[in-house]
C-alpha cells in the first residue's frame, strides 16, 4: 500500500534558535530524553577536546595559506600567522587518537571550543566551518551520553554489532560528528552509536536505471523499489513512499545491516565529514563493471583479501533518489571467526598487543601493495576494511567494501596483461601520485594510524614487518618518503576547490622528511 511518509518533514522539535549549539542540543535534549541530559553535559568538555586535538592536528601539517610557518620546541608548537599572530599547543602526533589537546593560545587567550578558535582566526569561510565544528562537539557529546558499558560483541554477533559500538566516528577530522540537518532525536533515532534499528522506506520507481542482480524482494512486478532512510525522506524527497524494512546502521549511518541479509547503502543528501552522501548516477552505472573487475582482481593476490560483492545498483535518475545492495561481510567470516571492521580494532585492545599489530600491520600491507602492484589502489581506511579473527583473534583475511571510490591504472593493468574495465572519470588515472596518495593516505595515514593510536606505536610495527613486506616499485615510497593524508580542514575552508586536497605526515619510520 503507498503511503505519505510516516516521518514528519520537519524534526519533531525545532532547534532554539541560539548561538550556542551545546545550549541549543541541551534544550532539545531535556526534551526528548531528558534522562541523558546530565551524561550529555558531563561529555562536553571530553568532546571539545576530542575535536579540538584532530583541529590542532589539521593546523600543525596541513597546508593552510594563512599559517606563515611553524616552529616547534621541547614545550610545544608555535604557528605564526601571516597576520603576525601566534597560535601554541603541545606538539602534536600526526596519529594520536586520545583526545589530548585540551586547550591552545591564540596571542594570551585560551581557547578550549574549537569553533571559537576558528571564529577568532578570521579565516576565510570559517565561519561555515566553525558552525561544523560546534555541530560536531554536541553530536559527539551527545555520542558519548549514550555509550554503554557492554563491552565489545561475542564472536557470534555480526560486524554490525560492532560499528555500533563505535563512538567517536572518524578519527581525525574535526567534523567527525558533524551532521547538519539532523534533530538531537534524529541523531539519536539513526545514529549507530546509539544501537539502533531504523525502519527503511521504498520507492516505486518505473523506470529506474538498474545495474546487476536487482533482488526479488526490492521488485514490483516490473517496478523497483528503492530503499530510502527516513532522513531522506522527510528532508529531502517529495514523493509516495511504502513501508519497507528495518536494518541497522552502520558506521556510514546511510548504510543498514538486513538481518540475515545484505547491506542496503541509501543516498543521503546532507554532509557527513567532508562529503554529501548522495549517490551518484555513475556509480550506479559503473557498480556492476567495478564489483565483477574486483572480485576478479582479488583473486589473482597471494594475499587473503576478499571483496564484499555489489548485488545490484538502483537509480531514479537523480543522486537523491538511489541504492546500492551488497553482501555482507559476515559471508567472509568461517565457524569460529568474526568480522571485525578496522575502525572497531582499539575496542578490542588487541592493538596494545606490539606482535598483534604487527601481524595485522603486515596483512594489511601485504594485500594493499600486492594489490597496488597491480593496478589497483584501494581505499582502505577503518570503515571500508575489515579484518576476519580466529579463535585465538589472530587476524587471518581481509574483506573489503564499498568500491565507489578505488583508483585503476590501465597502465599498470596492462603490465600485467589485465583487461582494462569500461570505467572513466576519477576511477581512473595512471598518475603514480595519485595512486599511492589513494592507499597510502588511506591505510597508513588512517586505518594503520588510527590502530596504532600514535606516531610510536606505527613506527614500531613498521619496523617490525618492514623484512617482509613484498618489494614492489611503491615500498621505497612507502617506507622512506612521508605519508599522504587528506588535508580535511582545507577541504572544507576550499569550497571552491573540487576533489581532495592533501598534506604530508612525517615518515613513520623517521630520518630525512620526517618532519
Amino acid at each position: 500500500m503507498t503511503t505519505q511518509s510516516p516521518y514528519p518533514r520537519s524534526p519533531p522539535v525545532p532547534r532554539p534558535s541560539t548561538p550556542d549549539t551545546e545550549a541549543a542540543f541541551a534544550e532539545e535534549l531535556s526534551v526528548v530524553r531528558p534522562g541523558l541530559s546530565a551524561a550529555y553535559a558531563k561529555a562536553l568538555p571530553g568532546a571539545r577536546a576530542a575535536v579540538l586535538t584532530r583541529l590542532w592536528r589539521a593546523l600543525a601539517y596541513e597546508p593552510l595559506p594563512w599559517i606563515a610557518r611553524r616552529d616547534a620546541d621541547r614545550e610545544g608548537l608555535s604557528l605564526w600567522l601571516t597576520d603576525g599572530r601566534r597560535l601554541r599547543g603541545p606538539l602534536p602526533d600526526p596519529y594520536d587518537t586520545s583526545g589530548r589537546v585540551a586547550e591552545v593560545l591564540l596571542g594570551e587567550r585560551v581557547f578550549d571550543r574549537p569553533e571559537a578558535l576558528v571564529r577568532a582566526l578570521g579565516v576565510p569561510h570559517g565561519d561555515p566551518f566553525s558552525a561544523e565544528l560546534a555541530d560536531s562537539v554536541a553530536s559527539l557529546a551527545l555520542s558519548r551520553a549514550d555509550r554503554t558499558a557492554d563491552g565489545v560483541p561475542g564472536p557470534s554477533e555480526a560486524s554490525w554489532a560492532w560499528e555500533q559500538r563505535i563512538v567517536d566516528g572518524h578519527p581525525y577530522h574535526p567534523n567527525c560528528r558533524s551532521r547538519p540537518g539532523f534533530s538531537v532525536a534524529e541523531q539519536l533515532a539513526y545514529g549507530p552509536e546509539h544501537r539502533t534499528s531504523v525502519r527503511l522506506d521504498l520507492v516505486a520507481v518505473d523506470d529506474a536505471l538498474v545495474t546487476g542482480e536487482w533482488p526479488k524482494w526490492l521488485r514490483d512486478g516490473e517496478r523497483v523499489l528503492l530503499p530510502v532512510h527516513p532522513w531522506q525522506v522527510a528532508h529531502v524527497l517529495d514523493t509516495p513512499v511504502q513501508e519497507g524494512f528495518a536494518g541497522r546502521p552502520l558506521m556510514s549511518l546511510r548504510t543498514l545491516a538486513v538481518p540475515e541479509g545484505p547491506h542496503v547503502k541509501t543516498a543521503l543528501s546532507t554532509r557527513l565529514t567532508s562529503s554529501v552522501r548522495d549517490i551518484s548516477v555513475y556509480s550506479v552505472r559503473a557498480a556492476d563493471t567495478v564489483s565483477a573487475f574486483m572480485e576478479a582482481m582479488a583473486a589473482r593476490l597471494d594475499a587473503p583479501l576478499h571483496i564484499t560483492r555489489t548485488l545490484g545498483a538502483a537509480t531514479a535518475g537523480t543522486p537523491d533518489l538511489a541504492a546500492v545492495v551488497r553482501e555482507s561481510p559476515d559471508e567472509y567470516a568461517g565457524e569460529g571467526e568474526r568480522c571485525v571492521p578496522v575502525a572497531a580494532l582499539p575496542l578490542t585492545r588487541l592493538p596494545e598487543d606490539p606482535a598483534w599489530l604487527a601481524g595485522f600491520t603486515r596483512l594489511a600491507l601485504t594485500a594493499g601493495l600486492r594489490l597496488l602492484e597491480l593496478g589497483v589502489a584501494l581505499e582502505a581506511h577503518g570503515q571500508n576494511l575489515l579484518v576476519i579473527l580466529d579463535r585465538a583473534d589472530r587476524p587471518v583475511r581481509l574483506v573489503y567494501r564499498d568500491l565507489a571510490d578505488i583508483r585503476v591504472s590501465p597502465a599498470r593493468l596492462a603490465l600485467h596483461g589485465i583487461p582494462v574495465p569500461e570505467l572513466s572519470g576519477r576511477n581512473v588515472t595512471d598518475d603514480e601520485t595519485a595512486l599511492r596518495r589513494k592507499l597510502f593516505g588511506s591505510l597508513v595515514g588512517g586505518a594503520l594510524g588510527a590502530t596504532a593510536g600514535s606516531a610510536d606505536a606505527l613506527r614500531r610495527a613498521l619496523l617490525g614487518v618492514a623484512a617482509d613486506l613484498p618489494r614492489t616499485a611503491d615500498l621505497p615510497a612507502l617506507l622512506g618518503e612521508p605519508i599522504p593524508a587528506k588535508a580535511l580542514t582545507l577541504m572544507r575552508l576550499s569550497p571552491g576547490t573540487p576533489g581532495d586536497l592533501w598534506t604530508l605526515l612525517p615518515r613513520p619510520l623517521g630520518g630525512p622528511g620526517s618532519s
